[in-house]
């Protein structure tokens, strides 16, 4: 269990002040002067050694990511763009860093933009988040009156600006080169790669993009080293993570611990159990509505990190855990989730734009039983041809989900369609 001197975010729950005088006292802005003197290289070093892998869901390591960044400047500036459109269902972890430990997000950005020779870094929240970019932003302000931010940034003779833009509620602007075309005033559309934003990013300069989370664990990470760091977790699972539980357990909450927790000790310790007992679990979604789906009974022993996820047919993602008892209607649940990536779908793509609306309406019919038994395979061959066929990821999030209901739960499917066919309509999930 992580011990509460090793939690980075000391302010996780807002019981402790979040002003800047607050960070301080809890140690950050400490001596950042000093980390930016040990230079660029250093920086990008430690932050490979440490293990950290990108915390928005793709889990890319994120020293390595920094260090395709070009070295010495063409012409061009280079810009640091923080991704905190947290518009994932199920994902809440973002918003309370920005919420009540904003200054962890300020100073990682700092580090994170002189790592990258960066002058400035613009952060993109979501639409929907308006207290957490009101705090963001008095933070922000705090920052600029200390001399912490600006010319001679935390006197370390590096200038630097921070922005915040406000999103306008879209999903699609998560995806990193959609947030990017958003945030240069044009429509939030997934651009084709290469080029990578490290080459030709924000206005065809060089960028790179990290998850909130990513950089606001950047300066403890420097202070205390990389071995710190790497000393939770697996090997190639590296650190402190925070997860957001939520559903169907007895204390729904975010919270922080080591990477590699078991699942069965963090229901337990953080959230007091299952609702009715662990007997009652029925599926569980372990990283956000994009991952695939897996039975309750599998879950038990599950590790939680990138790894161990993956050999249980489905993802870490971001976190966030949505645990599922037996009283959910798991196709009318997973129907839902169809629903909304149709909605958020931007159209680019025809397998996407296509493709989701009729897994959604073929969605529609099972979760009624109105559909042939056979169209259980079609839907799952229509997955498989909207997977990996488009510009960005939201194809693959609309298909997993799916592809997971029907891997682990297609006898309820098969059920449901047989009992509408003979008329016993009590099997019927109610609607």
């Amino acid at each position: 269990m992580l011990k509460d001197e090793d939690r980075i975010f000391t302010n996780l729950y807002g019981m402790h002040d979040r002003t800047l005088s607050g960070a301080k006292k809890r140690g950050h802005w400490d001596a950042t002067a000093g980390l930016i003197e040990k230079g660029r290289d250093w920086i990008v070093e430690e932050m490979k050694a440490s293990g950290l892998r990108g915390r928005g869901g793709a889990g890319f390591p994120t020293g390595l990511k920094w260090s395709f960044m070009p070295k010495e400047s063409d012409g061009r500036p280079a810009y640091l763009v923080v991704n905190a459109d947290e518009s994932e269902p199920g994902t809440c972890k973002d918003r309370e860093i920005m919420r009540h430990d904003p200054h962890t997000l300020i100073e990682g950005c700092l580090i994170a933009s002189f790592a990258m020779n960066a002058h400035a870094c613009y952060i993109y929240i979501r639409g929907e988040y308006i207290r957490e970019r009101e705090a963001l932003q008095a933070a922000i302000d705090e920052a600029y009156d200390a001399g912490l931010l600006g010319k001679n940034a935390a006197g370390s003779g590096w200038d630097f600006d921070l922005y915040l833009h406000h999103g306008a509620g879209a999903y699609i602007c998560g995806e990193e080169t959609a947030l990017l075309e958003s945030l240069e005033g044009k429509k939030g559309m997934p651009r084709m790669k290469p080029p990578f934003p490290a080459g030709a990013g924000l206005y065809g300069c060089p960028t790179t993009v990290n998850n909130v989370e990513s950089i606001a664990v950047v300066p403890t990470i420097l202070r205390r080293g990389a071995s710190w760091f790497s000393g939770f977790g697996r090997q190639n699972n590296a650190g402190t993570k925070i997860f957001a539980v939520s559903g169907h357990v007895n204390n729904p909450c975010v919270v922080e611990d080591a990477m590699s927790i078991s699942f069965e000790e963090l229901i337990d310790r953080h959230c007091g159990g299952i609702r009715g007992g662990w007997d009652n679990i029925k599926a569980v979604i372990p990283g956000g509505s994009s991952v695939p789906c897996v039975r309750g009974e599998n879950m038990r022993d599950a590790v939680m990190d990138f790894d161990a996820l993956k050999e249980k047919g489905s993802s870490l993602g971001t976190a966030a855990v949505i645990v599922m008892d037996q009283s959910t209607d798991i196709i009318k649940a997973i129907w839902r989730l169809s629903k909304f990536y149709k909605h958020e779908s931007c159209g680019q793509c025809t397998p996407c734009r296509e493709g989701t609306g009729w897994m959604m309406r073929v969605m529609d019919r099972l979760v009624k039983g109105e559909a042939e038994v056979d169209e259980i395979d079609m839907l799952f061959d229509v997955t498989k041809q909207v997977e990996g066929h488009t510009i960005c990821a939201l194809g693959d999030a609309a298909a997993w989900p799916i592809q997971g209901l029907i891997r682990n739960f297609r006898d309820e499917i098969e059920d449901r369609i047989k009992a509408q066919r003979t008329g016993r309509t009590g099997a019927m999930a109610a609607e």
